[in-house]
């Protein structure tokens, strides 16, 4: 029994510690900006017009072959990965 009990509270620290961690990283890290630069495409043009289902997935195939492949832009993966890891 006390080896469950045990168990059973070291989970809950575990979960406390995680909460504490996110409510850091959503109010005193640049985690927000980070988001807001990331999907900026969806603020305007084409983007954004898709957010709003003004487009389908149809027109957008039509856009991309009007248009040619895209470049290449990070996502930044690893940077979020490395916020959180800074957080933890």
């Amino acid at each position: 029994m006390e080896d469950l009990f045990i168990a059973h509270i070291s989970g809950m620290d575990a979960f406390a510690r995680a909460l504490i961690t996110a409510d850091k990283i959503i109010n005193d890290s640049p985690y927000h900006q980070m988001k807001k630069d990331r999907y900026s495409s969806f603020d305007a043009g084409n983007g954004a017009l898709f957010a709003d289902g003004k487009l389908t997935l149809e027109d957008l195939a039509a856009i991309g072959k009007a248009n040619g492949e895209p470049n290449l832009i990070s996502g930044k993966q690893e940077r979020y990965e490395q916020l959180i890891n800074m957080y933890i």
